[in-house]
C-alpha cells in the first residue's frame, strides 16, 4: 500500500508534467519554425530569399568539395538581380519563377519549397529539367539557330552555375587555375623557355 509521502510526491510530478508539457511543446514547435535564413537579402523578399538558398543547396550540395551556399552563390544571386532589375510593383520574371516553382512544390507536398527534404527537392528538379526548354549548342557564345526561352528553372540553374565556377574559392582551390596574362618576368635566362623568345 503507498504511503502518503509518496501519493504527494507522485502527485506533484504528475501536476508539473501537466503545466510543463505546453511548455516543452511549444518549445518544440518553435525550434521546427525556426528562420533558415541566415543572411540578409537586398533584392528578394525574405520567403525568396529562402527558395533560392534552398535552390542553390540543392543543386550545389556539399560534398568532398564546397557547396553553392559555402561560396555565397546564393548571396551573389540577390546582388545581381538588385543590380540588374529595376524597382517597381509588378514582380520580375525571376519572382514570378519563385512563386511558381513554390506553388508547384505547396501542391505536390503541402509545404515550401526550402521546407522540403532533400529527395522530394530532388524530385521537383527532376521534373523541372525534363520539361525546361534546353540551351541550343553554340559557337563562339553564339547560339546556333533560334534560342527559344529556357524559363526560370533553367535560367536561374544557369546563373547559379556560372556564379559557383566563377567564385575564387572554386576558381583557385577546385579548378586548374592558370592566370593569363602570367606573370612579368623582364630578365630571364632564354634557354628556361627553350631557347626562343615568345612571340606575344
Amino acid at each position: 500500500m503507498m504511503n502518503r509521502r509518496a501519493l504527494l510526491r507522485q502527485a506533484s510530478w504528475l501536476a508539473g508534467a501537466t503545466l510543463t508539457a505546453p511548455t516543452l511543446v511549444g518549445l518544440l514547435q518553435s525550434c521546427a519554425r525556426e528562420d533558415p535564413l541566415d543572411w540578409e537579402p537586398q533584392y528578394f523578399t525574405p520567403d525568396e530569399a529562402r527558395f533560392v538558398t534552398a535552390y542553390v543547396d540543392t543543386l550545389l550540395p556539399r560534398t568532398d568539395t564546397p557547396g553553392g551556399l559555402d561560396v555565397n552563390v546564393h548571396v551573389f544571386i540577390d546582388r545581381v538581380m538588385g543590380v540588374n532589375s529595376p524597382a517597381g510593383d509588378t514582380p520580375s520574371p525571376m519572382q514570378a519563377g519563385i512563386l511558381e516553382f513554390d506553388d508547384g512544390a505547396r501542391t505536390k507536398y503541402g509545404k515550401a519549397f526550402y521546407e522540403l527534404d532533400e529527395s522530394q527537392r530532388g524530385e521537383l528538379f527532376i521534373a523541372a529539367e525534363n520539361l525546361a526548354p534546353r540551351y541550343q549548342p553554340q559557337v563562339w557564345g553564339t547560339a546556333v539557330g533560334e534560342q527559344p526561352p529556357v524559363g526560370f528553372y533553367r535560367s536561374l540553374k544557369s546563373m547559379a552555375q556560372w556564379a559557383y565556377l566563377s567564385s575564387e574559392t572554386i576558381g583557385t582551390e577546385v579548378l586548374n587555375y592558370d592566370p593569363v596574362p602570367g606573370a612579368y618576368n623582364g630578365c630571364i635566362p632564354l634557354d628556361s623557355v627553350g631557347g626562343r623568345s615568345w612571340s606575344l
